[in-house]
């Protein structure tokens, strides 16, 4: 189990690995997915680069997941990973090491965020690629969608979130 106890204390390993760690993520908005080369929705890769590209100077920061577990869509390694999502999607956002999301060997990151907000009915469990967590820019987790969801249907909950902390135009 993770010792972590807020989202800024946790270190999760990018692709070379090397800690990560989400106290540098301080202050930003973040959209958290557990990506996959060969789903159905990695498509939702090209959405994904959109959003962070639109957003990124705003405080948007969007991590990819890579993960397995659902039927064997990321058999890649760690390169094949990166080139894949470069050469096919111009993916410039982290994609970090390759991690499990449930069971007993998932990464504490997913530990932390499914212990943060359950799914439809309370379950806790990641049920498949491309699930998505928005995290605050106080490190909470503000929003969970399912696999289903285009990541271009969460703008107006990013605009919200990076909005947040936008003082009010003095005299308007």
């Amino acid at each position: 189990m993770s010792s972590a106890t807020t989202f800024y204390d946790l270190e999760p390993l990018d692709s070379k690995n090397q800690h990560y760690g989400f106290g540098q993520l301080k202050g930003k908005v973040v959209l958290i997915v557990n990506v996959a080369s060969k789903c159905g929705f990695t498509s939702q890769y090209e959405g994904l680069e959109k959003l962070y590209e639109n957003y990124k100077d705003q405080g948007l920061e969007v991590l990819g997941f890579p993960c397995n577990q659902f039927g064997g869509q990321e058999p890649g390694t760690a390169e094949e990973i990166q080139n894949f999502c470069m050469v096919n999607y111009g993916v410039k956002f982290p994609v970090l090491a390759k991690i499990d999301v449930n069971g007993e060997n998932a990464s504490p990151v997913y530990k932390w965020l499914k212990g943060e907000k359950a799914g439809l009915l309370g379950i806790k469990l990641i049920k498949w690629n491309y699930e998505k967590f928005l995290i605050s820019r106080e490190g909470k987790v503000v929003g969970r969608y399912a696999s289903t969801t285009k990541p271009e249907s969460l703008v107006s909950a990013i605009e919200k979130e990076l909005n947040k902390d936008t003082p009010p135009s003095a005299g308007l």
